[in-house]
């Protein structure tokens, strides 16, 4: 990568979806309307189980807190990307950029641990039934959603910390938002102590929710199978399985993008699985949870209902 001379950078410019420069305005209406899509998606689970008292539950309290966090997880990233679709200004200060990566760190990782939470509550409500109201009381399902902010607010500070203690020499981006890897690449510097980091940080918020929430499906399944009934594993499926879809799509993608090892001619490919897990995975979580839930299409056919009537 060309190099300017080492000079004070106070601004940096996001090169986003350039290599598509002739499909700019295809792209900035197809991810409007997915924009749109996944906050109204996210807005009405969160007012369905804020109101339909059937839904007060440690389930649907962890999906309205995973939807909260995916709200503002695209805020941060997604009305920028648009408008740098359509020619407008590009360019981002050094704080900007600084307070963009903090916050999508934090809400990345806050979604993986909530993810995980959910993984846990699924688990006990099938393997341990009798004991679910004793060990998934409020209390407990408030720290666990505490647990897994304060992980992201942790991690987040130190990874900031660590990219932006470090001189720039270039300005240009490349990507669609200040992520780490490619912030990193503007430095001077010799970055490979914030390399291992990354990677150590990413095993650590990727790997081992993952690997927890692998644990705790084996434990369900095996539990599922020895249910008499074809109905009641059907039931007991179903309820999984929509919890199971969004983590596989979610931590599948976010692990391509930050356990791979790093290359120099992967850009294109970086920024379409950016895209996954920013833009598609959000939206994944509302059309997955009210289209498999019977629950939540119940709630909301009722409320739409009661506002028709």
């Amino acid at each position: 990568m060309e190099r300017e001379n080492c000079t004070l950078i106070t601004e940096f410019f996001l090169q986003g979806f350039s290599s598509f420069r002739e499909h700019q305005l295809t792209l900035f209406a197809m991810f409007l309307v997915l924009y749109a899509f996944t906050l109204a998606g996210n807005v009405i689970i969160v007012t369905i189980i804020r109101t339909d008292r059937h839904l007060h539950t440690p389930m649907y309290f962890f999906l309205s807190m995973l939807s909260t966090s995916e709200t503002v997880y695209t805020l941060v990233i997604l009305p920028r990307m648009l408008s740098s679709l359509v020619g407008m200004n590009r360019s981002i200060s050094w704080a900007g950029c600084a307070t963009q990566m903090f916050f999508f760190v934090t809400f990345g990782i806050t979604n993986c641990f909530l993810l995980t939470a959910m993984g846990y509550d699924r688990y006990v409500a099938i393997c341990n039934p009798l004991r679910y109201s004793v060990i998934m009381n409020k209390r407990e399902c408030v720290q666990l959603v505490w647990g897994a902010c304060s992980i992201g607010l942790i991690v987040a500070m130190t990874q900031v910390t660590s990219v932006f203690r470090l001189p720039f020499c270039a300005t240009k981006v490349a990507h669609f938002f200040c992520d780490i890897r490619p912030v990193m690449k503007l430095s001077c510097n010799d970055t490979t102590v914030n390399e291992i980091l990354t990677v150590i940080i990413s095993v650590l918020v990727l790997v081992v929710p993952m690997g927890l929430v692998f644990i705790s499906y084996v434990l369900i399944i095996s539990t599922i199978l020895k249910i008499p009934s074809a109905q009641g594993r059907k039931k007991a499926f179903t309820t999984c399985a929509s919890h199971l879809t969004v983590v596989i799509v979610y931590y599948g993608c976010a692990s391509i993008a930050y356990l791979k090892p790093k290359s120099e001619d992967t850009r294109d490919q970086d920024q379409l699985i950016s895209v996954t897990y920013t833009v598609i995975t959000p939206l994944l979580n509302p059309v997955v949870y009210t289209l498999r839930n019977k629950e939540v299409k119940d709630a909301l056919l009722q409320a739409t209902g009661r506002k028709l009537s």
